[in-house]
């Protein structure tokens, strides 16, 4: 799943992107293998799960196939695929051009196989299914809502029986049977302000868990994405994420976008600390302070995974190498401002510094903070000792070509 959560590229597909001071926002060609890799069983402890996004087809030509290619496949248990809509107060598709309909050549097909005109079914669903024939024990759950189409749980809210069955006759849609193996809800934030505001109660996400729980019965994966906000009176207060727990099979606590240049002046300080450090620019918002909230409000740590940014956020103007420094505006992404992929960053601006157990980089008049092999390998010691069941990340494209964030994840 926090300002622009999960990167704001998450959605600037979507609509134009906006910083805002609210805690959490290649074509590779060649014919596929067709030989069966399973992925990692997914016991306590181990699950990886990579959020893939549906527009990053477009501009980012990151494509199903590429998690293949990347050897991202073998190491993930799990994949988000994001983001379907809520409006209407039901679940609704997002792109369906993407999503459906969108014809692969073979040079993109996951095994080398390009669509024919008259299938019935192309787009991301039908390269899903390819990769899922591949690795058999991959589950896939479909993500609705996100930063841009969080507004519309409030309505949802009101009927939360009605909303899971557009949710479940979505979702088990026979069009791509076999597809999705549960559901994943991203509501940025119950009866808190995102995007936009909520007002429809603290029981509000408890129940619509309760109804997305009961319609979709046992045999259904149905996670959530969550505010990390452990300040108190914030975010996490703001719902009974305790007493939803009951219903789903995990939380990802979004322990990313803590700080970002949406403080154009700074102070600059890294946006995925692990933990607190002198000169925090405020209390509690940090990774160690986001579990030890949640599992303090009884939520079991087995039901909880740890956060990754595959992505970085910066200022520019900045002259302190350290944190805390005074900046003049977000520093220049591909995308978008203020924001950029760790691909990216690595070779751009190479980490010079770490802090709060995640790295930073001065380069020029830029500072930059992101996660590297090296810090990610600490928050996964982190992870073990706490007890949780596992990673979660956004987002697969923010990756190398070769994986390298996600091979030190364990």
């Amino acid at each position: 799943m926090l300002t622009l959560h999960r990167s704001s590229a998450r959605f600037r597909a979507l609509v134009s992107a906006a910083c805002c001071a609210v805690l959490g926002a290649g074509l590779l060609a060649g014919a596929g293998t067709a030989t069966a890799t399973a992925a990692r069983p997914a016991a306590a402890g181990s699950k990886v799960v990579g959020y893939f996004t549906e527009w990053g087809t477009y501009d980012r030509s990151y494509f199903v196939r590429n998690i293949e290619t990347s050897g991202s496949a073998t190491r993930l248990t799990h994949i988000n695929y994001a983001f379907g809509n809520v409006t209407g107060g039901k679940c609704a598709m997002g792109d369906s051009y993407a999503a459906t309909d969108r014809a692969y050549n073979a040079a993109e097909s996951v095994d080398g196989v390009a669509d024919t005109w008259d299938q019935p079914l192309r787009g991301n669903f039908n390269q899903l299914l390819k990769l899922k024939k591949q690795h058999p024990k991959l589950k896939i759950l479909w993500s609705f809502g996100g930063w841009t189409w969080s507004s519309g749980f409030g309505e949802a809210a009101e009927n939360p029986a009605a909303f899971a069955q557009s949710c479940y006759d979505l979702v088990k849609n026979s069009k791509w049977a076999g597809l999705f193996d549960g559901i994943d809800i991203d509501w940025e934030y119950p009866n808190a302000c995102g995007n936009t505001c909520d007002t429809s109660g603290r029981e509000a996400f408890k129940n619509l868990m309760a109804a997305l729980r009961s319609k979709f019965g046992s045999g259904a994966l149905v996670t959530a994405a969550i505010t990390a906000d452990a300040t108190s009176g914030g975010k996490i207060d703001a719902a009974d994420y305790a007493g939803a727990a009951q219903y789903v099979d995990w939380y990802n606590p979004m322990t990313y976008d803590y700080f970002g240049a949406w403080d154009a002046s700074g102070p600059t300080a890294p946006h995925s600390p692990l933990n607190s450090y002198s000169g925090i620019p405020k209390a509690n918002y940090h990774t160690s302070a986001t579990i030890a909230k949640l599992t303090g409000l009884g939520i079991p740590a087995s039901k909880l995974l740890l956060g990754i940014g595959f992505y970085g956020r910066g200022w520019t103007g900045v002259t302190q190498a350290a944190p805390g420094g005074t900046a003049t505006g977000p520093a220049a992404g591909t995308y978008e401002q203020g924001i950029d992929d760790y691909k990216v960053l690595r070779t751009k601006c190479p980490a010079t510094g770490a802090v709060g157990g995640t790295a930073y980089a001065k380069c020029g008049n830029n500072w930059w903070s992101y996660d590297t092999p090296s810090t990610i390998a600490t928050k996964m010691a982190y992870k073990k000792q706490q007890g949780l069941a596992g990673t979660f990340f956004w987002e697969l494209s923010g990756d190398t070509a070769n994986g390298e964030l996600i091979k030190a994840i364990g």
